[in-house]
């Protein structure tokens, strides 16, 4: 047990949830260190099992970690989980012809969510021991969504994104496993999609082979990004000119139509790139400019390298 008092106890959650908000996150919620269950731990490995991971090997890299944060930060108890809001609507010229996904707009998350995961530790350490911890964003064998909806904070959607209840689902997530017990919060089991099948119907790959199960070898993001190699050509004229990520099953979903805010976070406004270039631009584009305008601006877009961008280019440009 922890050495706080259960009143105490209560009152550091609360503080920790406040300097949450008090750094931009939108939810904030806490989870007991353990093994993810059964059913959890036998879909994920389903999954690999039925290679929809596609090239994405490091995803079945780590499985003991995955399924125990125990044992990848010894001596965790907790699990704080985040969420932070990016949704950058309209951040591209009307009726652009080469589409960046939303969270790619800006500055790497990674760089900027974990100066704030840091600063929220710094303020957890300072107020208590906070034992042994580690912050994680999309950085660590970490089951992302299964911790925020075991934390309560969101419910895991058709699309296999998490949405916040009145909030959407245009939101990064984020972790802190750290070695102290906290106030924990109850899981969010609620279903919040219903009888929605839009972001099924939307997906013009069939990457989502049935609610909440999703083929990453066949999804645009996947295709654009992780996939190193040529995109195949049974996907030519499906990409609809995504040429980084793709937002097609978000941007369909109800809960972001009808509760989805713009971010206030400066770092994820769009870059002078992303915002104004022109098809012409994005076409023309060499490896000087490339390295000036996403590499050294911090741009998610420089993981895909300049061969890769230009060969997704070159697929959307004759799709058009």
């Amino acid at each position: 047990m922890s050495d706080l008092s259960s009143a105490n106890l209560k009152l550091h959650g609360h503080s920790i949830k406040e300097k949450a908000k008090e750094l931009g996150f939108a939810a904030c919620g806490f989870a007991r260190a353990e093994q993810v269950d059964e059913k959890n731990a036998d879909f994920f490995k389903g999954w690999l099992k039925k290679d929809y991971h596609g090239k994405m090997g490091y995803m079945a890299n780590h499985m003991d970690m995955r399924l125990d944060p125990r044992i990848l930060v010894p001596g965790a108890k907790s699990v704080i989980s985040l969420a932070f809001n990016y949704h950058q609507k309209g951040f591209q010229p009307s009726g652009a012809f080469y589409k960046i996904s939303q969270y790619a707009a800006g500055i790497d998350y990674h760089l900027v969510l974990k100066k704030k995961l840091y600063a929220l530790l710094q303020f957890i350490q300072h107020k208590t021991d906070a034992g042994p911890a580690r912050v994680f964003t999309d950085s660590a064998p970490v089951l992302e969504r299964y911790w925020a909806q075991m934390a309560g904070i969101g419910s895991i959607g058709k699309n296999s994104c998490l949405i916040l209840p009145r909030k959407g689902s245009f939101f990064f997530l984020a972790e802190i496993i750290l070695g102290t017990e906290l106030p924990y919060d109850q899981p969010m089991d609620k279903d919040l999609c219903g009888a929605c099948t839009r972001c099924i119907a939307a997906c013009p790959t069939g990457a989502i082979t049935a609610p909440g199960i999703i083929n990453a070898s066949k999804c645009i993001s996947y295709l654009t990004i992780e996939l190193k190699e040529a995109i195949a050509d049974e996907f030519h004229g499906k990409m609809n000119q995504y040429v980084f990520g793709c937002d097609i099953c978000q941007n369909v979903c109800p809960h972001n139509t009808r509760f989805a805010e713009p971010a206030n976070e400066k770092d994820f406004e769009a870059l002078p790139a992303v915002a104004r270039w022109e098809k012409h631009e994005w076409e023309s584009l060499d490896k000087p400019a490339f390295r000036q305008n996403f590499v050294k601006t911090r741009s998610p877009i420089a993981r895909a390298k300049y061969e890769k961008l230009m060969g997704n280019i070159q697929m959307a440009s004759r799709a058009g």
